[in-house]
């Protein structure tokens, strides 16, 4: 995540020599804003607030800083920032700047603007302060725009298999009882199906084609209808490298959470395993969820 050997910054010339910090308040979910509107000889710093599950944020003409301050829309903050983590993706077309994250004063570099053109996820908690976002020392701004996609996400052991939360390598193991059954009512897409093919992601992950007979929740349009019969549905689903795949032979019920317009699978127990454990939860009263997989 970020850069390997994170280091500290003292930020001096911005936060000491700046004349006057502007103000900018926003409960929406995407920020546009340009550098323009600052006088060029002043290094102003920005505020930037923004409270929502996931936005954009688009800074022509980069000079001076910004600060950006990632929230979600509920009160009270302290009660809900525990565990919870801001994902950016910048735009391979993202330049002008350097990301920091700043807290008390002090700096640690997150993304320096070559690396911005990647367009990889960078993940970091929201303890670790706001993001501080720098325009880099051009003597052309014209055509320097910093652009990125956020979210935040929250972690959840056992279920959540998103590689860009995790500082070190993923560690995969088989979903407990009760993490299947939350799975089921928590995640962002619940199906049946089998694992087709599978590919070389991008990045440290397994791209699986996914053919599938149900699809009992999605967000947003991740399986296409592909008619015949039985598998009706189609789509793909991210895995880490680190984590192997079942066999394909198999039907499974999946679920996981959608990130960045991908799915990333989570839990994805064998569906007769599945249907044992979930009637016997039925008939014990302990399903937290009614949910139609029959």
């Amino acid at each position: 995540m970020g850069m390997s050997g994170s280091w500290t910054l003292h930020w001096v010339t911005a936060l000491l020599i700046c004349r006057a910090v502007a103000q900018y308040s926003s409960d929406l979910c995407n920020w546009r804003g340009s550098g323009l509107s600052h006088e060029p000889h002043l290094r102003d710093v920005e505020q930037v607030y923004l409270r929502c599950a996931q936005g954009s944020l688009e800074w022509l003409y980069p000079t001076g800083a910004i600060i950006i301050n990632l929230r979600p829309n509920s009160e009270p903050l302290s009660r809900h920032t525990t565990g919870l983590h801001a994902c950016i993706k910048p735009h391979t077309d993202s330049k002008g700047s350097q990301i920091y994250l700043e807290r008390a004063g002090e700096l640690k570099l997150l993304l320096t603007e070559e690396q911005q053109s990647q367009g990889e996820v960078h993940c970091f908690s929201l303890t670790e302060g706001a993001l501080f976002v720098e325009a880099a020392a051009h003597s052309d701004i014209s055509r320097r725009i910093t652009t990125f996609q956020y979210e935040l996400v929250s972690t959840c052991p056992g279920v959540h298999i998103f590689p860009y939360l995790h500082q070190g390598p993923v560690t995969c193991k088989p979903c407990s009882d009760e993490e299947v059954l939350k799975a089921v009512c928590t995640s962002d897409f619940v199906a049946v199906g089998v694992f087709h093919s599978t590919a070389p992601g991008p990045g440290a992950h397994t791209v699986a084609v996914v053919a599938l007979s149900q699809l009992l929740r999605q967000k947003s349009s991740l399986f296409v209808w592909a008619g015949g019969r039985g598998r009706r549905w189609t789509g793909r689903v991210n895995v880490p490298t680190q984590c192997p795949l079942p066999p394909q032979r198999n039907q499974y019920i999946l679920t996981g959470s959608v990130h960045f317009g991908e799915a990333w699978l989570g839990c994805a127990p064998r569906y007769r395993d599945f249907m044992d454990l979930y009637e016997r939860a039925h008939e014990e009263g302990t399903n937290p969820c009614e949910i139609n997989v029959y």
